[in-house]
């Protein structure tokens, strides 16, 4: 299935999202997109928006685009990541205070951001049948496919992680929910693929919470990935699966960030091409733990953080992928952030600058290699970065 990456080394991309333009000021509140397309003043402003965000990950030197996730709406912590799919699967008829999930793991009540955030969102309930709605994925992709000959990425929430803002009243078991939900998404990555789509990413699957979690039931785990190759089965296009410990709002839900050990077997057995990990937010911690297992997946690392402001150096970036490299070979691994930059919390300059160091970092450890370097279409990045050579003699003494 491997198609996109498979002749590039050291491939460089960003999870997902991207800050919104402070003038993209319109959102589809509920619409489907293709009647929204119809709106002259929304039409102007998502185009405008692709344009800007494609351009700045190409000006970047990512070889791996995506649309910054321009259709969700700018809401409270995120909440268009799950709930533009939530508003376009039919039997979801009403809404309710509090998730069912994540009010669990969030603040204690008014004073804490992430309880804030809980407040916000306002879980669907589901009374009747689930069905496909007007997702509209392969018509999403196609209008940013004209912005780009690189490969466009294209991300959205998996079928078991959208349970978590739904209450269910209608299925006998929660597991009946998720199957309801594997097969819409199948449908419509299947229809995504079929469109030309090189990189579907299906995002979060439960494996590493569940692993995480001490209570978790190996049962459990067998489900999710047994949902998760069903989710992608027939679905014609490089697979990516992305996990992280959570991004509302640029907050982390774990302040301790777990680890990745327990789920690595079991995130081996999903069948995705590229497997991705959160790895800038704790050094590289769980990446020794990948020479315990023969694999011919790709590995994708995060090497930039999306929790923070500050601007990683290259240097950090090339520490970390040496790093990797000690235990995951050069031909199987991609940089890539840790998750996606959001649309709240981080400016459009500082996701352009953590873009450019991923790519300038990379570049370092290229040259080591012997391979190619790649241009960054930046103004003037040795300026932003004047310090570069002085950090990497510091971190080579």
């Amino acid at each position: 299935m491997l198609k996109a990456t498979q002749d590039l080394i050291l491939p460089t991309a960003v999870i997902g999202s991207f800050p919104r333009p402070s003038w993209y000021t319109e959102s589809l509140n509920g619409r489907s997109f293709k009647k929204a397309m119809g709106d002259a003043l929304f039409r102007e402003q998502y185009l405008d928006t692709l344009a800007c965000v494609i351009n700045t990950q190409e000006s970047a030197g990512l070889d791996i685009v995506t649309d910054g996730d321009t259709r969700f709406d700018l809401a409270v912590g995120g909440k268009s990541w799950h709930f533009y799919p939530i508003e376009r699967i039919e039997g979801v008829t009403e809404t309710r205070d509090g998730s069912p999930v994540f009010t669990k793991t969030a603040g204690k009540g008014p004073g804490d951001i992430l309880w804030e955030v809980a407040e916000a969102y306002q879980p669907g309930v589901v009374t009747q049948p689930l069905a496909r709605g007007p997702l509209e994925y392969a018509a999403l992709w196609k209008v940013a496919k004209r912005f780009t000959d690189k490969p466009v990425k294209f991300g959205a929430v998996s079928a078991q992680c959208i349970p978590g803002m739904l209450w269910n009243n209608y299925y006998d078991q929660f597991n009946d929910l998720i199957n309801a939900l594997v097969t819409i998404m199948n449908a419509e990555f299947r229809e995504l693929a079929e469109a030309g789509c090189e990189i579907i990413q299906v995002e979060e699957p439960r494996i590493h919470m569940a692993t995480a979690n001490t209570k978790g039931k190996n049962k459990d785990v067998e489900f999710y990935i047994d949902a998760f190759n069903r989710e992608v089965e027939g679905v014609n296009a490089e697979i990516w699966a992305h996990t992280c410990w959570g991004n509302p709002n640029q907050q982390r839900i774990f302040w301790d960030v777990p680890s990745y050990e327990k789920a690595i077997p079991y995130m081996l057995e999903l069948n995705a091409d590229v497997i991705t990990f959160e790895c800038a937010s704790t050094l590289g911690r769980d990446l020794p733990h990948f020479a315990k297992y023969k694999t011919d997946k790709k590995i994708g690392i995060g090497v930039i953080s999306h929790t923070n402001t500050v601007v990683e150096p290259p240097s950090f970036v090339a520490e970390l992928i040496r790093y990797a490299l000690k235990f995951i070979p050069p031909e199987r691994l991609v940089l890539t952030t840790d998750c996606g930059f959001g649309r709240e919390g981080l400016s459009r300059r500082i996701a352009y600058y953590k873009c450019v160091s991923l790519v300038m970092g990379a570049n370092i450890v290229r040259k080591e290699l012997g391979l190619p370097e790649v241009r960054v279409r930046a103004a003037d990045p040795t300026v932003y970065f004047a310090d570069r050579d002085t950090l990497l003699g510091q971190d080579r003494a």
